[in-house]
C-alpha cells in the first residue's frame, strides 16, 4: 500500500490518537488535505501561535479558536461534527494534568464525537496513559524520482534568481546525488541540493564530497560515528594485491546496486564487508581508508568506547542511533577499529558487551534483505583475534576474514619508496633492497619509523639523508616481531589456516 492509503486506512477506521515524528510538517498537511479527497472530515489545524484553524475550507486565514492548548482540547469536545485535529507541537502541554485528561475524554469518546486526534512534532514522548492509546505513523521517505524532481525545482529557482542562466549539469553526477540524497526528508534534501546548486551553478561529480559532508552533519546527530575526510587510494598502499583485487571486484555491484547496467547484477549479493586481522602496524587503518577510497564512497569510524553509558540498556540504543545514522548515510564504508576492545567477551560489564554484540550480529544478518543498508560497507579491524567472539568469526558474518602479515622483501621495498617519495625525496638514490633485506620483520609503521628517525639524525648532523643513515636507523630498531615474538608468532601461526592473506 502506498503511504496517503496507509493514512486514510487510518482515517477511516476514526483512529482516535496518531502520532506523527516529522520535521516536514507542511508535508504532513499536505498529505492529510490529499487524503480528503477519498474519505471527508473537517480537517483543522492547531499550534500555539496561530490557534485552532479550518483547513478543508477556504477558511484557513480566519482562527477559530484561541492559541490556548486547554481552549482547543475543549473545542474539540464540544464540537458539532467530527473532525481530523492536526496538533503541532502539542505534546509538551500534555505535562499539565488537566490537558493530558482532557485529551484522554476526547480519545476515549466520553461526551465526544469520534474525533482523530494527530500529535505532530520532531520528537514526541507521551505519557504512558496516552502511549497506550496512540498509533505512530511514520512518513515515508521521498523515492528518487520525487528527488529528482526536488533537483530540477531548484535548478529552476536558480535561473530564475540569476537572470534565466541554466544550471550546468552532469547526467551522471545527478544520478549519484540523487541516490545520496535518498533517505533524507524532502526539507533536508531540498536544502542541502540548494547548497550544491547555488554554491556554483552547477551539478557535477566535485558536488559529491560535499554532498556527503554535509548528509553527515544533518543525520549524525548521535555523535557516535566520525566522518574521515582523508581517505586514501590503493596505490598509497604498499603490498595487498589480493584484497585490492576483492574489492575492485565488487566495486561497481557496491557502488551502482540496482542501478548497475551489469544484467548479472540480480545474481550477486551485495558485499557486505571484511574483516582485518594483522599484527600492528602493517597497514590495516590504511586499508579501510582506501578502501572507501576504492570504492569511491564516504568513509564513517565507529568508536565503540563513546557507545559505552553507565546507565543499563543506553549502550545498546547508542549503537542503534549509530547504526541508523550509517543507513542513512548510504553508500559509504563504516570503519569498526579495534572492533575486539568494543566486543571482547567476559563477565565484567554486566553483560553490556554481549548484548552490544548480539545487536551487531542480528543488525548484519538483516542487512541481506534491507536495500538500504546493503550499501554499508563494513572494514571491521583487529590486533587481538584470541579476545574476539567466536560467534563474529563464524563464516558469513563477513564476506572475508583477510591477514594483514608483515611485509615480504618486495613489499618492503615499495613501503620504503613510497614514504621517500612522500617526503621528496627521491628513491633512486637508496639502495631500497638492502635495506629492505636490513628490516626484515618490520611494520609498515616501523619502516616509516625508522626513515623519521634517520631524518632527525641527518638534520641534526647537517647531513642528506643516504643509505648508510638509513641502514644504521635500521639496524638500530628492535621491530614487535622481536619485541614480542612470541605474540606475533601465535597470531601468524592462528592465521595461517584460518584467513586469506591479504596480499
Amino acid at each position: 500500500m502506498s503511504e496517503l492509503q496507509d493514512l486514510t486506512a487510518l482515517i477511516r477506521a476514526n483512529t482516535p490518537l496518531i502520532v506523527i515524528e516529522t520535521q516536514d510538517e507542511a508535508r504532513v498537511v499536505d498529505l492529510f488535505r490529499q487524503a480528503l479527497s477519498q474519505v471527508w472530515r473537517a480537517l483543522y489545524r492547531w499550534s500555539i501561535t496561530e490557534g485552532l484553524r479550518r483547513l478543508d475550507m477556504d477558511r484557513e486565514d480566519e482562527a477559530e479558536g484561541p492559541p490556548d492548548a486547554s481552549a482547543a482540547l475543549q473545542m474539540m469536545k464540544q464540537a458539532e461534527q467530527r473532525g481530523i485535529y492536526l496538533l503541532l507541537d502539542f505534546h509538551p502541554y500534555l505535562g499539565y494534568a488537566s490537558s493530558q485528561r482532557q485529551l484522554r475524554d476526547i480519545v476515549q469518546r466520553r461526551h465526544s464525537l469520534p474525533h482523530v486526534v494527530v500529535l505532530v512534532g520532531s520528537k514526541i514522548e507521551l505519557p504512558a496513559e496516552l502511549d497506550a492509546l496512540a498509533v505512530r505513523f511514520s512518513p515515508r521517505l521521498p523515492d528518487a524520482n520525487a528527488l529528482l524532481k526536488l533537483v530540477r525545482e531548484e535548478a529552476a529557482h536558480y535561473a530564475d534568481e540569476h537572470g534565466g542562466r541554466r544550471v550546468e549539469v552532469d547526467g551522471e553526477a545527478v544520478q549519484q546525488i540523487v541516490r545520496n540524497l535518498q533517505g533524507l526528508s524532502l526539507t533536508d534534501a531540498r536544502r542541502i541540493a540548494r547548497q550544491l546548486i547555488f554554491a556554483d551553478g552547477a551539478l557535477n561529480a566535485n558536488d559529491l564530497p560535499q554532498l556527503a559532508r554535509l548528509k553527515f552533519e544533518l543525520l549524525n546527530r548521535s555523535g557516535h560515528l566520525h566522518y574521515e575526510y582523508d581517505t586514501a587510494q590503493f596505490a598509497e598502499v604498499a603490498g595487498a594485491r589480493r584484497l585490492k583485487r576483492w574489492i575492485e571486484q565488487r566495486r561497481n555491484v557496491f557502488v551502482a546496486g540496482d542501478a548497475s547496467p551489469d544484467p548479472y547484477r540480480y545474481q550477486l549479493d551485495p558485499p557486505k564487508g571484511m574483516l582485518l586481522l594483522g599484527v600492528q602496524g602493517c597497514g590495516k587503518s590504511m586499508l579501510a581508508k582506501a578502501t572507501a577510497g576504492g570504492f569511491g564512497v564516504p568513509l564513517l569510524r565507529l568508536d565503540f568506547g563513546t557507545l559505552y553509558d553507565k546507565y543499563h540498556g543506553e549502550t545498546e540504543k547508542n549503537l542503534r542511533a549509530a547504526l541508523a545514522s550509517a543507513e542513512q548515510l548510504a553508500p559509504c564504508v563504516l570503519w569498526i577499529d579495534e572492533i575486539e576492545k568494543g566486543l571482547a567477551s567476559g563477565g565484567e560489564d554486566g553483560g553490556v558487551s554481549r548484548r552490544v554484540l548480539g545487536y551487531l550480529l542480528t543488525w548484519m544478518a538483516e542487512r541481506r534483505s534491507a536495500a538500504a543498508s546493503g550499501h554499508v560497507f563494513i572494514v571491521a579491524t583487529a590486533n587481538q583475534v584470541h579476545e574476539l567472539p567466536a560467534e563474529l568469526l563464524r563464516k558469513g558474518r563477513f564476506d572475508e576474514i583477510f591477514f594483514v602479515d608483515l611485509p615480504d622483501p618486495d613489499t618492503r621495498v615499495e613501503v620504503l619508496r613510497l614514504h621517500l617519495a612522500r617526503r621528496q625525496l627521491p628513491a633512486d638514490d637508496f639502495n631500497l633492497p638492502a635495506l629492505a633485506a636490513a628490516a626484515n620483520g618490520f611494520s609498515g609503521a616501523e619502516i616509516e619509523q625508522a626513515i623519521v628517525s634517520a631524518l632527525y639524525t641527518a638534520h641534526a648532523e647537517r647531513t642528506p639523508l643516504d643509505t648508510d643513515l638509513l641502514m644504521q636507523e635500521i639496524r638500530n630498531t628492535r621491530p614487535l616481531s622481536v619485541l614480542m615474538a612470541e605474540q606475533v608468532g601465535a597470531l601468524r601461526q592462528w592465521a595461517r589456516e584460518r584467513t586469506v592473506p591479504a596480499d
